[in-house]
């Protein structure tokens, strides 16, 4: 939290620094501009069926280890011990397999995350060079993401060049 005030301070002394010289500053809303870029809606459907196809995997195999764990269940008083052992082992290792395939698709560096970050690359690449090149047609120091920064309190949609960013992608409105 205290790190978090740092951060918030430190920006506000910055964009105090920035008015103070009289720099021009612009904001974007990411959101916005991402949300009119049709490319982008087509890389979020197709993340959308990948996941359901993996979804779909993780859950067959957390499915079989549920119905392995039903007939160990119902087979229960015919088994011997070694036979119970074997069969929980079983169980116990499908139930895992089941984990490690989650974790491998869906996992903080899983394979979800490395697909849309290949997919997303070049549209924010695409962005930035429009974001760049309009700053430094019209003189911005600065341009901020309103939709990622909670630290902006009140900005004035003036400033906001998002629809001057899809025109240059040439998504106009």
């Amino acid at each position: 939290m205290c790190m978090k005030k740092i951060i918030a301070l430190s920006c506000l002394l910055l964009l105090c620094s920035f008015a103070a010289s009289a720099q021009k500053f612009a904001l974007i809303d990411m959101e916005y501009i991402l949300k009119n870029i049709p490319a982008y809606e087509m890389m979020n459907e197709q993340l959308s069926q990948v996941s359901k196809k993996w979804q779909n995997e993780v859950e067959a195999i957390q499915q079989e280890a549920q119905n392995m764990y039903k007939t160990y269940q119902s087979d229960l008083v015919f088994l011997s011990a070694e036979m119970k052992t074997k069969r929980e082992e079983e169980i116990v290792q499908k139930e895992q397999e089941a984990q490690d395939l989650k974790r491998k698709y869906f996992g903080p560096d899983g394979e979800l995350y490395k697909k849309r970050a290949s997919l997303i690359k070049p549209i924010h690449d695409e962005i930035y060079n429009a974001v760049k090149e309009i700053s430094e047609d019209k003189g911005y120091q600065l341009v901020m993401d309103r939709a990622s920064d909670a630290s902006i309190i009140y900005a004035s949609p003036k400033i906001d060049i998002s629809d001057e960013v899809l025109i240059k992608l040439g998504y106009s409105k």
